[in-house]
């Protein structure tokens, strides 16, 4: 039934939860699991070099974060792909289960905050406000 599952993680202890059952899901199903995970766009008005030492540094936690997920989740019968994304993650999120076609949104009920620069606790009532597919919310 889902065959193309999106997990949407910003490290927090909900998007642990989430990569779990996800996990689960993905063992079952025998399908695609696509991870990502978005963080807030840098002002530009940093300039350079700062915006490029702030963007490498949020592409650098972007990539523990997915580390971290892809050592929860280990082993699927089918594929693993991930992507980093800039952007609103409400809407990186969506952007992405709406290109990639996705059966399913798995996704914690609360992130890290703002200030992580990751999901945001609204970001998740918004995916689940727009979503063009079921979304699953995991706590």
């Amino acid at each position: 039934m889902f065959e193309n599952i999106l997990l949407a993680v910003d490290g927090s202890e909900g998007s642990k939860h989430a990569a779990k059952v996800a996990a689960g899901m993905a063992r079952d199903h025998k399908g695609i699991l696509r991870v990502v995970a978005a963080y807030e766009p840098i002002p530009p008005y940093l300039g350079e070099p700062n915006l490029h030492i702030v963007m490498e540094a949020r592409i650098q936690e972007a990539k523990s974060v997915l580390d971290q997920i892809l050592a929860l989740i280990g082993k699927v019968p089918g594929e693993i792909h991930t992507e980093i994304l800039e952007g609103d993650p409400a809407e990186a999120i969506l952007r992405v289960a709406e290109t990639r076609q996705s059966d399913l949104i798995v996704m914690g009920s609360r992130g890290l905050g703002q200030l992580a620069g990751m999901l945001l606790g609204s970001q998740s009532q918004k995916v689940v406000n727009h979503a063009p597919c079921p979304v699953l919310i995991v706590r």
